[in-house]
């Protein structure tokens, strides 16, 4: 008999935008082992709030330990996947369960920092543009995020 191990998980990560020197807004994506390109994001730690684990992922992740949280912005998405490869053995080794639940809350925050130093969990990052972030992000959950952090960002313009 086959045992699902099943894993309800909690994730937090932002929307990272600066102003260029030309007073347009572009939008943080790093790039992932996978070959997609998405936002920072982490898993929760036990004690902490959103906005603290939301400070501590984008910091690990990208350097930018800067971040002003836009007040009025909060956003989820869920979705589920089964763990593959090294997430697959580490889940093992750790007793957590392989098919994942995901629950991932996005607030918006802006950077002055131009400079990212991206963790290993990375392969790239840059900044876009928002019609050139819409277009890297390859999941719809992910482009539905962009669209709604972009629209709330005209509404305060």
């Amino acid at each position: 008999m086959k045992i699902f191990n099943l894993s309800f998980e909690k994730s937090v990560g932002a929307v990272v935008f600066r102003e260029s020197e030309n007073g347009e807004k572009e939008f943080l994506l790093l790039h992932y082992p996978g070959g997609y390109w998405d936002f920072p994001k982490g898993h929760m730690e036990k004690g902490e709030t959103e906005e603290q684990t939301l400070e501590r992922e984008v910091a690990e992740e990208s350097g930018i330990n800067d971040l002003i949280i836009i007040p009025g912005f909060r956003d989820s998405m869920r979705y589920h996947y089964v763990a593959k490869g090294a997430e697959k053995e580490e889940r093992i080794l750790e007793g957590r369960g392989l098919s994942i639940f995901k629950k991932v809350i996005y607030y918006l925050a802006e950077t002055k920092r131009t400079d990212i130093v991206i963790s290993e969990e990375h392969i790239g990052s840059g900044w876009f543009s928002y019609e050139d972030a819409l277009a890297k992000i390859v999941y719809e959950n992910g482009k539905i995020i962009m669209r709604k952090a972009g629209e709330f960002l005209e509404k305060l313009s």
